[in-house]
This record gives C-alpha cells, sequence and structure tokens, in this order.
C-alpha cells in the first residue's frame, strides 16, 4: 500500500477522535476512508495514548501525521502533544460547520467536507516542507 501525501516518497499516518458524538463518528469514518483512497495510513490513536512502545515511536517518527477531532474539546490533539508526537495537518469536524450532536448518526456528505479539508490541509502545509524530490501530482 501506498501512504503517501504531498510527496513520492513521504509516509502519512492518519489519527482521529472516535467519540461518542456525530462529529466523532464523522472523525473516524473520514479516517477509515482516507485509508481506503491510499490518502495515508489509519492508526490507532489509543495505542499511541497508552504509550505503547512500538505505535509511540512510530506515531513520533511517521514523516506525516493527520489528527481529525470531532469536537474544539480536542481529546486527539492533546493526546498527541502529551505523547510528544508532531502533528503536520489537523483539522476540527465542528469548526467546518457541522453541528455536534450527542447522538452518531451523520450524513456521507459531511464526511465528504471532512476528507476534503484534510486534503487542504496537507497541501497547504506542504508548502512549508522543503522536498528535493519535486511535487507529486496529489498537490498539484
Amino acid at each position: 500500500m501506498s501512504e503517501e501525501c504531498c510527496s513520492s516518497n513521504r509516509k502519512t499516518m492518519i489519527v482521529a477522535c472516535s467519540g461518542a458524538s456525530n462529529v466523532g463518528q464523522i472523525s473516524n469514518q473520514a479516517a477509515v476512508e482516507l485509508g481506503r483512497e491510499v490518502f495515508g495510513k489509519m492508526f490507532c490513536l489509543a495505542a499511541v495514548g497508552a504509550h505503547i512502545n512500538n505505535f509511540l515511536f512510530s506515531a513520533q517518527n511517521v514523516d506525516n501525521l493527520v489528527a481529525i477531532d470531532g469536537c474544539p474539546v480536542g481529546c486527539a490533539i492533546r493526546l498527541l502533544e502529551h505523547a510528544e508526537v508532531p502533528v503536520f495537518a489537523y483539522v476540527v469536524v465542528q469548526n467546518l460547520g457541522i453541528e455536534k450532536k450527542a447522538d452518531s448518526l451523520f450524513e456521507e456528505g459531511e464526511v465528504k467536507n471532512v476528507k476534503d479539508a484534510i486534503r487542504e490541509a496537507c497541501k497547504s502545509n506542504a508548502s512549508r516542507i522543503v522536498d528535493t524530490h519535486g511535487p507529486c501530482s496529489c498537490c498539484a
């Protein structure tokens, strides 16, 4: 499986909130779909938070880590900060105009909006990275 984002040799890891609200489930579904679309590889946020050595090492050393939080409480980003894991791109679902609800129901269009926002965040951040291999087709 190719794990590329904005470079021919950069690996991308995706972690997501999986909270009990709709925005938590949207975060998780966006990560699942981005993994299936070979945008990056979904990774276990809970294992990083539990400081399981191999997971923590992988997260701290991946080229690009993408984090998705459902709401501004920011459980995923706080967990990553606590574990000293650098984040390449970050999106909060609720900041995209999706209202948080106490149930886990969501619409596919909401997931698409989150995936588009992640792609844009990666594209914006890629311009800050010096890459001697030049841009790839995903950033054009």
